[in-house]
């Protein structure tokens, strides 16, 4: 950490909607740059965020954080898919800009994953060799169902799905299906006991500092060949 580049930084959106604040977190050695999105409920300082972030920096993946818009002005109500989808083109336009050359992958927590994946599956995100999601929303709580999934079907790249099996966004009979009709590009990756923050009960003989761990293991070994 002590040779890390973290730097606060300013991506413009575009005139109509401003812009919003981001951080850059670059290991010294990096071999590529995950551009991560936060979660509908909570900005990209988020204990998880964090966290997620200095696990990936210790597996040489360097992190670019934002807000989006809402977030950055202070609103509970997510953004339309529409501005929240430039702001994701543009924080991935600002990760190529301030770390040139490296690869990139791209996804996030629950709505800042799934507003990825919509980016993605209308035109592709520029120098993103593949989307992972840690905790895709597949539908709302108590209501399940697979038409958030429609769009992943015109997504050109590799996606990684980080899943728990309590995850109440994401029944695993209903996702299972999704991931296997993607085909050999998709991976699902069940995390045992989480829920969709990733907390696992204290019944399960696990920490949660373990999973962010088998987060972070799981993740850099699917990028491994980006």
């Amino acid at each position: 950490m002590a040779n890390d580049l973290i730097k606060d930084l300013n991506i413009h959106v575009g005139d109509r909607i401003g812009s919003v604040s981001g951080i850059l977190m670059l290991p010294e050695d990096a071999r590529l740059v995950c551009v991560l999105a936060h979660g509908a409920g909570a900005g990209m300082t988020h204990r998880f965020m964090e966290r997620i972030a200095t696990e990936l920096a210790g597996r040489k993946i360097g992190t670019l954080r934002f807000q989006f818009p809402y977030m950055e002005a202070g609103r509970k109500s997510p953004d339309v898919p529409g501005k929240a989808v430039a702001t994701v083109r543009r924080a991935v336009n600002a990760a190529t800009e301030h770390a040139p050359g490296l690869p990139l992958i791209a996804g996030g927590k629950s709505f800042g994953g799934r507003m990825t994946s919509t980016a993605a599956s209308t035109e592709p995100l520029p120098n993103v060799k593949g989307l992972v999601f840690f905790g895709f929303p597949l539908h709302a709580p108590n209501r399940p169902g697979n038409q958030r999934a429609a769009h992943l079907y015109d997504v050109g790249v590799p996606m990684l799905f980080l899943q728990g099996t309590r995850d109440a966004l994401a029944k695993l009979d209903l996702l299972k299906p999704v991931c296997e009709e993607l085909g050999k590009k998709t991976i699902l990756h069940i995390v045992e006991g989480g829920d969709h923050s990733f907390n696992v009960p204290k019944r399960s003989g696990r920490t949660n500092d373990e999973v962010m761990t088998e987060l972070a293991n799981q993740t850099d070994h699917w990028s491994a060949k980006f």
